[in-house]
């Protein structure tokens, strides 16, 4: 085993499946067991799910909508993607918790980082819900944020494509894909991994990032495991 503790961060949109918008529960079914398989290892994980499959807080702004009650929407939608992901993996017999950084007391925990850590420990997985807290930030800056928290040691992006290109290798069949890279040649080459804030706070803190194809079964356990899945973003 290559990782002892994860920060998986997926995609509100990834949830969708083959539907224009909303929850597949046959994709939720699909990640649920490759969850399983890699915490059956005695992998310790923590997830942070996006709310772009229900609602975008910067495209109710872009609409005219008020920026900050359009991020809180969005925060709402990252907590419903939470408890249809503690669901699935909950009928998989995985003992979870879903932490909320907006209290919302009768679905789930607030976040406090040595209860989160606990869990971690006792072999549950921890979902964080709600984003930070706050409006103007990303699921991406919340991800990072709560790997840095519970000290994980790496934080897995699951994505739809199969790692990082020299450009969007759906738009240009001559992109290459990087198996390796460093931080600052992202920053050089104006690749686009996470939203700048979420990835200046990962490098500052040296917390490699590894963007890798979810949807391909198996392939969560290639990366734990130690398999040169996907593209690694280090120092």
């Amino acid at each position: 085993m290559h990782y002892k503790r994860i920060l998986l961060k997926l995609s509100g949109e990834a949830l969708m499946g083959t539907r224009q918008y909303g929850i597949d529960p046959e994709r939720l079914k699909e990640y649920a067991d490759e969850i399983k398989e890699i915490t059956a290892l005695g992998v310790e994980v923590a997830i942070v799910i996006g709310g772009g499959n229900i609602f975008r807080g910067l495209a109710g702004a872009s609409k005219g909508m008020d920026r900050v009650q359009g991020d809180h929407m969005g925060m709402l939608a990252t907590v419903i993607n939470g408890l249809a992901l503690q669901s699935a993996l909950e009928d998989e017999d995985i003992p979870t918790r879903l932490q909320s950084a907006i209290k919302i007391n009768e679905v789930a925990e607030p976040f406090i980082r040595r209860k989160a850590i606990r869990h971690l420990e006792k072999g549950r997985v921890v979902i964080f819900g709600g984003g930070t807290g706050n409006p103007y930030f990303t699921t991406d800056s919340a991800a990072v944020l709560r790997a840095i928290e519970i000290q994980a040691d790496v934080i897995l992006k699951g994505t739809r494509v199969d790692g990082i290109y020299t450009s969007d290798p759906e738009k240009d069949i001559t992109a290459t894909k990087f198996d390796f890279i460093s931080f600052d040649d992202v920053l050089k080459k104006g690749l686009k991994v996470m939203d700048s804030t979420a990835f200046t706070l990962s490098q500052e803190n040296k917390l490699p990032i590894i963007v890798f194809d979810m949807n391909t079964k198996g392939n969560l356990m290639k990366v734990v495991t130690g398999e040169t899945i996907g593209t690694k973003v280090n120092l």
